[in-house]
């Protein structure tokens, strides 16, 4: 079952590259934090390294903001791992690249294309106690706006302080 707004999301654990690591991470553990997901289709594709470079980019923004940036793919950490050491904008990103080859995580959220094994592009933004507050998911030929995620991670926050 989808998790929908407004609900609490299901804990889970996947394994991730960041920084020449690979650790495991649970969403649990980040748990007073606001953790923003970006899902995405695949490493090596187009429109996905401008994204996640221009998340990158603006990661201090989203730390200002108390949150957490995820990247999830169904590519394997290793995968990730090739892409960040061949591409120059994947190489910006020192958020945790999240890998999901069996597409539990993407199933759980929706995103999971069946006849294709890959993510449909969407963000979701889950606040520091776990629940869903705001999601977008569209085509995989569209791109997302970092500076949009931002304002609607700002807005979230806000409304739950006031």
């Amino acid at each position: 079952m989808m998790v929908k707004v407004e609900e609490n999301v299901q804990d889970f654990e996947l394994e991730a590259f960041q920084n020449d690591k690979i650790r495991k991470i649970k969403l649990s553990d980040l748990k007073g934090k606001w953790v923003v997901l970006l899902f995405y289709p695949a490493d090596f594709t187009f429109i996905c390294p401008t994204e996640l470079e221009d998340a990158a980019m603006h990661y201090a923004d989203f730390k200002k903001l108390h949150a957490e940036v995820l990247s999830v793919s169904t590519d394997t950490v290793f995968v990730h791992k090739a892409w960040h050491d061949h591409s120059k904008a994947i190489n910006k990103v020192q958020y945790p690249m999240l890998a999901d080859p069996t597409g539990r995580v993407c199933r759980q959220f929706g995103t999971y294309l069946e006849k294709e094994g890959l993510s449909l592009r969407a963000t979701f933004i889950i606040d520091p106690d776990g629940v869903l507050k705001a999601m977008d998911m569209h085509d995989n030929s569209i791109g997302r706006s970092t500076k949009e995620i931002l304002r609607k991670l700002a807005a979230s926050k806000i409304v739950r302080e006031h």
